[in-house]
């Protein structure tokens, strides 16, 4: 979704913007050329999506590259002297780097080491997980950050499986889920598989409490008619953004009440509903066809 993104920022040409997630320098790459007379600032923890973004947008001068997670970006900002700005992008979930590099451990069609790090610098990767926590812990994990109805199956399988050698790669761990499936389950359309995968690269790296604490950061350092746009690609990602939004942009009245309303909220819903992919991107891209798209603007 280049093209709505960029659209609902609303880019002024000597504004200051904000990369949450760069990735591949897709979106940061159409922002700068927005902005002969502002700057960006880009954010990735993934050592290997900086150094390729960095040659990407190498012809631009007006970017500064931080190595770190979103959820200390107003901090990092801070250090730069950059304490408001006119625009911020999430684009959240795992980006193609992760999905498409075999040995990050992300999917569950290849069979490698099972890691799903998106900073290859801290310890706890999802081999600790399957490997070190109890079964309870498991499933809890399963259940809220994948939605998996089989949790607690998977869950003890698991733990089974472990009791005899510990679980390395995602085939052991693919192979375990099919096992602890009714046949009826597996012969669903789609893999078995997604949602522990997902829940599992979740939990490994903190996904949803670093989105909110940095959806939070973010209102505060939007200037006023600043926008924050985010995309996102599962239901939790999304009820998040929903929420923090719709919290910022509501005066609470008691019902009954009568009472004459001077106040106005800190956010505008831009967009009232979620905007979704066309047809021709979701054709050109699988990967496209769950994302979501919302926008705000800061009003007081």
């Amino acid at each position: 979704m280049l093209d709505e993104a960029i659209e609902y920022l609303d880019i002024k040409p000597s504004g200051t913007y904000v990369d949450m997630t760069l990735g591949g320098g897709g979106h940061s790459e159409l922002i700068l050329e927005r902005i002969p007379e502002g700057t960006l600032f880009c954010f990735d923890q993934d050592e290997y999506a900086l150094e390729y973004a960095k040659k990407r947008l190498a012809k631009f001068s007006n970017v500064t590259f931080i190595k770190d997670n979103f959820v200390n970006a107003a901090a990092r900002l801070k250090e730069k002297g950059i304490i408001q700005v006119d625009g911020i992008l999430f684009d959240l979930g795992v980006s193609s780097f992760q999905f498409d590099i075999p040995e990050r451990g992300f999917s569950y069609q290849t069979d490698n080491p099972l890691d799903m790090r998106m900073d290859l610098n801290q310890s706890e990767n999802a081999m600790t997980i399957v490997n070190t926590y109890t079964q309870d812990k498991i499933a809890e994990i399963l259940f809220r950050y994948g939605e998996e109805p089989f949790a607690r199956v998977i869950a003890k399988k698991i733990v089974e499986y472990r009791f005899h050698k510990p679980i390395e790669t995602t085939f052991e761990l693919v192979d375990i889920i099919k096992g602890a499936l009714p046949n009826k389950i597996l012969r669903k359309k789609g893999h078995p598989a997604k949602q522990t995968f997902q829940a599992l690269r979740i939990a490994v790296n903190d996904e949803l409490g670093v989105l909110e604490k940095a959806l939070h950061d973010s209102i505060g350092l939007l200037k006023l008619g600043g926008r924050l746009v985010t995309i996102t690609f599962h239901s939790l990602e999304d009820r998040i953004c929903k929420t923090v939004f719709r919290n910022y942009a509501t005066i609470d009245i008691p019902k009954g009440v009568p009472i004459l309303v001077d106040e106005i909220p800190v956010l505008r819903l831009v967009t009232k509903h979620v905007v979704k992919p066309q047809e021709s991107e979701v054709l050109a891209n699988n990967r496209a066809h769950s994302a979501k798209l919302r926008a705000v603007e800061k009003t007081l």
